[in-house]
């Protein structure tokens, strides 16, 4: 299952585990992704905490913890290599797997439709 927040991260979510990264528009957004730091694993989270920082030749970005959760891996390949971020945002490029610890929580999150009208909308972009 895959989900989306206003933030424009995405989740996809197996089990009680989630994968996060940015969105495809996020990326595109920020432009040449230039360094990523990611959290620690074994660290917990709340919903909306700041969790990962990603810089670009534009701007530096937070990544926020979409669910309230424990670190359970990261992907360190785009520490060294930043530009898969936005080379393939939604697969190689994602930043952090995650324990759910509140499934409920992930009803209030966006399907793709969803988000493909947020952002057709402009909002928040």
């Amino acid at each position: 299952m895959l989900k989306f927040t206003q933030d424009h991260e995405w989740l996809r979510i197996e089990g009680n585990v989630a994968t996060v990264g940015i969105t495809a528009h996020a990326s595109g957004q920020l432009g040449d992704i230039v360094f990523v730091e990611l959290p620690e694993i074994g660290k917990t989270f709340a919903k909306g905490d700041a969790a990962a920082i990603v810089e670009s030749v534009k701007a530096a970005s937070e990544i926020y913890a979409p669910v309230a959760g424990a670190i359970i891996t990261t992907n360190s390949e785009i520490v060294s290599n930043p530009a898969l971020v936005n080379q393939d945002s939604q697969g190689e490029g994602w930043f952090f797997k995650m324990r759910v610890d509140d499934p409920s929580s992930l009803n209030g999150l966006m399907d793709e439709d969803a988000y493909k009208a947020l952002v057709d909308s402009g909002s928040n972009a």
